[in-house]
């Protein structure tokens, strides 16, 4: 494939540009086609602009209807949703806490600042995302059962929690995660920062693990401005989430009694309509992106691109469409060509433990994650301009 880059790639840049039209082409972008504006002034007629109001509790419960879980507790952002999700699942200071060093820096951030430590296991090459085989692997040379808890035998440190993240919205195999650090006595938190809209069989990413997390950036598949989403069944959790996450406020019609520490997290009501308007066209977004997907599929089959498609009884959100080249020279070129030609694309995140901060951290052998991070980019993903009313790709 190598000598015949260029000639690929300008292909590749000509179906782009196909489906976006000319100009700058940015890698994702917020679409604004239902009743963002509408909500957004009902929101300011009403006052009722900041953590308080209705919009926030019907996101809340969209979300969860959506995703098939129990809870929704809405957050500022998706790194203080992971950071509450560990707190309430009870990882302390001291802890160790396992996730994949192919990730975005959120979730190492929001580790850390339970003052707990950062342990990167390797991911499969085919999902991205954290690989139950590594994880197995790992624990059963590194960890035994305290009392029902799984410890490092080197360390000694608890293993609290284990966060596997579903990249760029393909599932892992969650499943397999699940069980494993149930037999350790893991929490299993689901980072579905990027896979809202994305299904195992027919269960949505976040419904397995005990908790989940959810990111509405502007670059999400839908978006709140800023904003995420802690997900669960567990009710005793979602209720502890809630009340940390609103400054630990005992309940009173005027009296400020706050009955331990707490964070200032809640989404606000102005975000949060903007969010219900997104979720409105949630469905037809997914179906745009898959679309898009079949495209760039298609190509990639014909040229020669190995085109990251997700495993089997999996579907995708195709938040962010990936292609795998085969070196990091070729990877390079390939992201020169497309940015000067403006059409954006990006690599993978740098691994974590490449990081000054995380360079201390323990790690397996990372042999996928060192080889996806020199060979995996992002293209285009997002809805193109005008096509929510058509709801289809011409």
């Amino acid at each position: 494939m190598s000598s015949n880059l260029p000639n690929q790639t300008d292909n590749l840049i000509e179906l782009i540009r196909d489906i976006y039209g000319s100009g700058f082409i940015p890698l994702h972008r917020p679409v604004f086609e239902g009743n963002e504006r509408k909500y957004l002034v009902e929101c300011v007629d009403s006052n009722f602009v900041s953590s308080v109001g209705e919009n926030v509790k019907k996101l809340e419960q969209m979300t969860a209807n959506f995703t098939g879980t129990t809870h929704g507790v809405a957050t500022v952002n998706g790194t203080s949703a992971l950071h509450m999700a560990m707190l309430v699942s009870g990882v302390i200071a001291g802890d160790e806490v396992i996730s994949q060093a192919l990730t975005f820096v959120a979730t190492c951030n929001a580790i850390t600042y339970c003052g707990a430590s950062p342990v990167f296991i390797d991911v499969d090459r085919d999902t991205l995302g954290l690989s139950p085989n590594a994880l197995e692997k790992w624990l059963s040379q590194n960890a035994e059962l305290r009392d029902g808890q799984g410890f490092n035998k080197k360390t000694g440190a608890r293993i609290s929690a284990c966060v596997p993240m579903h990249s760029f919205g393909f599932p892992l195999r969650i499943a397999e995660i699940v069980e494993i650090c149930e037999a350790f006595g893991i929490t299993v938190i689901e980072d579905t920062a990027e896979s809202l809209g994305s299904y195992v069989g027919d269960r949505h990413t976040g419904a397995f693990g005990e908790l989940a997390t959810l990111s509405f950036n502007g670059n999400k598949v839908i978006t709140t401005g800023g904003g995420g989403m802690i997900l669960t069944d567990n009710d005793e959790l979602a209720k502890k989430a809630f009340h940390l996450t609103t400054t630990a406020k005992v309940p009173h019609p005027y009296e400020f009694v706050h009955d331990e520490v707490g964070y200032n997290y809640r989404l606000p009501n102005l975000n949060a309509a903007l969010g219900c308007a997104q979720m409105e066209n949630l469905n037809a977004m997914l179906y745009i992106k898959a679309d898009i997907a079949a495209n760039y599929r298609a190509f990639c089959l014909k040229h020669g691109f190995q085109f990251v498609n997700g495993i089997e009884n999996t579907r995708p959100n195709y938040w962010l469409n990936a292609i795998i080249l085969n070196s990091i020279t070729e990877r390079n070129a390939f992201l020169n060509y497309l940015n000067e030609q403006q059409v954006m694309s990006r690599p993978i995140w740098r691994l974590m433990n490449r990081l000054e901060m995380f360079k201390e951290c323990q790690t397996d052998d990372l042999e996928n994650s060192r080889c996806l991070e020199d060979r995996v980019v992002n293209i285009p993903s997002s809805v193109p301009e005008g096509m929510i009313e058509n709801n289809h790709i011409s």
